[in-house]
């Protein structure tokens, strides 16, 4: 069953944005992950939660997939890449 992991990106500063980008395409590769979603204009519809400056959705054929994307080494250091010039929220869900 697919996996999903959502992104909600508060971006402060844009500087790691190009390298997370090219670094990040082979690792989602590596657990056949691929972005599905890559929103840089969002609105909101309902709700009074702040809007991000971005939103990602990415598709693994599996939760076990997604979970080792996370936890690769590799993405330990996007991560604290990311993090240097942004505050992220990530959720996974298994899809139907």
């Amino acid at each position: 069953m697919p996996a999903y992991v959502i992104c909600q990106i508060q971006v402060r500063d844009p500087s790691w944005v190009k390298e997370y980008g090219a670094k990040l395409q082979p690792l989602l590769k590596k657990y056949d992950g691929r972005t599905l979603v890559h929103a840089g204009k969002v609105e909101l519809l309902e709700g009074t939660t702040p809007l991000p400056s971005v939103i990602v959705v990415l598709e693994f054929p599996t939760m076990e997939k997604a979970r080792a994307w996370y936890r690769d080494p590799e993405y330990a250091l996007l991560i604290k890449l990311r993090q240097g010039g942004s505050e992220a929220e990530l959720v996974l869900g298994e899809g139907m």
